[in-house]
């Protein structure tokens, strides 16, 4: 381990530099007083906050600058949260440690439940799992179309573009709130796949890199992460595709939930499957199950295995 400092790339969000600093305190209870230096990059999906992020590229303006800086060499790895890491990666950079999934959960904020919202409210958010799911059980609300991160969400919401909003959990607790909005609960509303997990990646030849990560890994996240990328790989998902699935340990087998649904909310199928935390293929499994029984205003949102995703 003969480089110091090791880079550490990240966004420069408030959320993204909180991640990077929760790594790098892991990384020194584990090695001890290693040097880290963390080096922020403006994604582009933080620059273009004025449109829904399908619209402008997807998930890889969250992590092709990082991704280049990595490939170059000038970072030696980075830190992403999981559920913004597209599902097909370049080949030369490999997934090396994921840290301990936190609270999974959304956390709507205007409102104590989804129940409760007023007739026709005004829901801010562009990701379309949660306005799908939304318009599933409350297709008198509207969506109203709001991007940003935790503080540009929660300003607007107070500016009145909208009655309520979903945020995530884990990233209220990693700023340092758990008291704003109120968590829905898994039984009821399902998260994005990857959704509260740190997820760290370096070259994919670096061993050392990969040793000096692998000692932080969660191996319980790790297979959960993994196995819900693996379904959205089977789906064909990508940024456009409302889906929801949530992956849970249960003694020695996995329990995968998932649903998916059309974009307007009308349709939804949803299922679940156990499985031995070393089957890799059964991810796939639970998506051909889920989009053989999916009518045509799903599968439209899903390519299948074939065409890949992102």
């Amino acid at each position: 381990m003969a480089r110091t400092p090791y880079k550490l790339g990240t966004r420069r969000s408030p959320l993204a530099m909180a991640q990077a600093k929760e790594t790098c305190e892991r990384l020194r209870d584990a090695h001890g007083n290693i040097a880290i230096e963390i080096v922020p990059v403006t994604a582009s999906g933080d620059r273009i906050q004025d449109r829904p992020l399908a619209e402008i590229g997807g998930k890889a303006l969250w992590t092709k600058e990082l991704d280049a800086w990595l490939l170059a060499g000038e970072i030696d790895f980075a830190v992403h949260s999981a559920k913004d890491v597209e599902t097909i990666r370049p080949q030369e950079i490999a997934i090396a440690a994921v840290l301990e999934r936190e609270d999974v959960r959304d956390v709507l904020i205007g409102a104590e439940s989804i129940a409760s919202l007023p007739q026709g409210a005004r829901i801010g958010t562009s990701a379309p799992r949660r306005a799908a799911q939304l318009l599933h059980v409350r297709p008198d609300c509207t969506v109203a179309p709001i991007r940003g991160n935790v503080a540009t969400r929660l300003a607007k919401l107070a500016a009145g573009e909208a009655d309520a909003t979903f945020l995530a959990a884990a990233g209220l607790k990693r700023l340092g709130d758990t008291d704003t909005g109120y968590p829905l609960p898994t039984d009821e509303w399902l998260p994005a796949p990857g959704q509260a997990a740190i997820l760290l990646e370096c070259r994919a030849e670096d061993a050392d890199a990969r040793a000096l990560l692998g000692i932080i890994n969660d191996p319980a996240s790790q297979r959960a992460v993994i196995a819900e990328r693996a379904l959205l790989a089977a789906l064909g998902g990508d940024c456009h595709s409302p889906v929801a699935v949530l992956t849970e340990a249960d003694g020695d087998s996995l329990v995968m939930r998932a649903a998916l649904f059309s974009p307007d909310g009308a349709e939804r199928v949803d299922d679940a499957l156990r499985f031995s935390s070393d089957d890799s293929e059964a991810p796939a499994r639970l998506a051909r199950i889920l989009l053989e029984c999916a009518p045509p205003a799903i599968t439209a949102c899903f390519s299948g295995p074939e065409d890949g995703g992102s």
